[in-house]
């Protein structure tokens, strides 16, 4: 099949709304109300509800075209219903969906494609699993590898950090707002420091050496360390923490002190990899090789997958030790490969890359004129926008009256950070120059009539 050019996978209209939401929408978001889990989150802030996807963009059910900074939290990579991606998706489909891991084609052309785009250190030296469908089944399986090989059951993360909401995952994650109601989870973690450069008045490199001096104090400080640490989890951009870009040197002295203290490194490349950020993976940024590399999200193009990448000699487990029920599903394995291919064939990364700075340069000019706009960080299309009051402070109410204009007027972003006080954007890759440059005007018009 022809690969499309970008400009011809969305509605062409977009934005176009007239005051959503719609009765259409509010009639269904009342019925999920009556009907689904009250944990449903995100119709509550965005009230909308949708019938179809192009590219970088969304049609309610109103008929309302939007434009989508948000891409269902980065998995979108190529866009809704690629047409490229979705004929394989079919076609598998309608033969042979699923199939535990029993060896198909789908399952070991995926595997074969990965490892072209691996990491450096990983390349040609590297295992996959894949478990569940899910992030957070990417991260259970990682704490599982990282305790088989060093028979230890300490692990250490950031604080910040979101890995995922089930157990092993959870405890991970540094929230605890959401965990507390459900703790004790996983015993013997710990969450160091993670340099944040805007919070904190310290030079960038004090912010990597007090970070990296915590975690050397848990790895082997005699009276302060783990006796049992199995391996240190980190995000390369903290993404529900705020899109957090760390220091140059940071992820690379987690790389030398694990290699000190013998324990793997994993990074979580669940939001940042498959070209998220201008390159295949975050930890490419910093030229670190992980040892162990959770995958999700954009890995299946919109359908299920995840997968965990890691270093051939930590590959130890039995047959049957680390299994889920959907590993075998290939209408998302096919669906990886193609928008793989879909990356290459485009150049995507270079795109990526080109249109995260475009982005965040006219959002550094409002920065500068603008003293609710505290910082504009990010790499590629993985941007976050941090917002504050007249003192400095995190602003949270300030970013949902910006969310709110944003989606009346045909823009879709979303929050995150600590505090939620910052616009993520995380656009599909294929988003063009003109589409960026409306939404991104919209947003600015939001923060400035927000705080004026």
């Amino acid at each position: 099949m022809y690969l499309p050019q970008i400009e011809d996978l969305h509605f062409d209209e977009a934005p176009a709304v007239d005051s959503p939401p719609g009765p259409k929408s509010r009639r269904l978001v009342r019925k999920q109300r009556d009907i689904e889990s009250s944990a449903a989150l995100y119709p509550t802030d965005i009230p909308i509800a949708f019938e179809a996807g192009r590219g970088a963009t969304l049609k309610d059910v109103d008929g309302n075209l939007y434009l989508d900074f948000f891409a269902g939290i980065g998995v979108l990579n190529v866009g809704h219903a690629n047409p490229y991606v979705t004929e394989a998706a079919t076609e598998q489909l309608e033969t042979l969906p699923h199939s535990l891991d029993f060896p198909t084609e789908p399952r070991l052309e995926l595997i074969e494609t990965l490892d072209e785009i691996a990491p450096p250190g990983l390349r040609g030296n590297n295992r996959v699993n894949f478990g569940g469908p899910t992030g957070s089944d990417a991260v259970e399986a990682t704490i599982k590898l990282a305790k088989y090989n060093t028979g230890n059951d300490g692990l250490i993360a950031f604080r910040g950090s979101f890995h995922g909401e089930t157990s092993g995952a959870f405890s991970l994650t540094a929230d605890t707002k959401y965990k507390k109601p459900y703790t004790p989870l996983l015993p013997e973690v710990q969450h160091a420091r993670y340099p944040y450069p805007f919070r904190e008045d310290r030079s960038d490199d004090e912010l990597v050496e007090l970070a990296l001096e915590e975690v050397k104090e848990l790895l082997g400080d005699r009276y302060g360390a783990m006796s049992n640490p199995a391996g240190v989890w980190v995000e390369p951009i903290q993404g529900e923490g705020g899109t957090v870009v760390p220091p140059n040197g940071f992820l690379q002295g987690l790389r030398d002190l694990c290699d000190d203290y013998d324990v793997p490194l994993i990074v979580d490349e669940v939001q940042t990899g498959m070209g998220r950020t201008g390159e295949w993976w975050g930890s490419n940024h910093y030229d670190v090789t992980p040892d162990i590399m959770p995958m999700a999200k954009a890995l299946g193009s919109g359908l299920p997958l995840s997968g965990t990448m890691y270093s051939e000699e930590l590959d130890t487990w039995e047959p049957g030790g680390h299994t889920g029920t959907f590993r075998g599903f290939n209408p998302a394995m096919r669906a990886s490969v193609r928008s793989i291919e879909y990356i290459r064939h485009h150049d995507l990364l270079e795109h990526a890359t080109k249109l995260g700075a475009r982005i965040r340069d006219r959002l550094r000019e409002l920065e500068a004129t603008n003293p609710h706009v505290g910082d504009v960080r990010g790499k590629g299309l993985f941007i976050g926008v941090e917002l504050v009051d007249e003192d400095g402070k995190p602003a949270p109410e300030l970013l949902a009256d910006v969310r709110t204009t944003c989606y009346e007027n045909g823009v879709l972003v979303w929050a995150g950070g600590r505090d939620d006080n910052v616009v993520r954007l995380l656009p599909p890759l294929v988003m063009t120059e003109e589409q960026a440059d409306t939404g991104i005007s919209i947003l600015i018009d939001a923060i400035e009539t927000s705080t004026s």
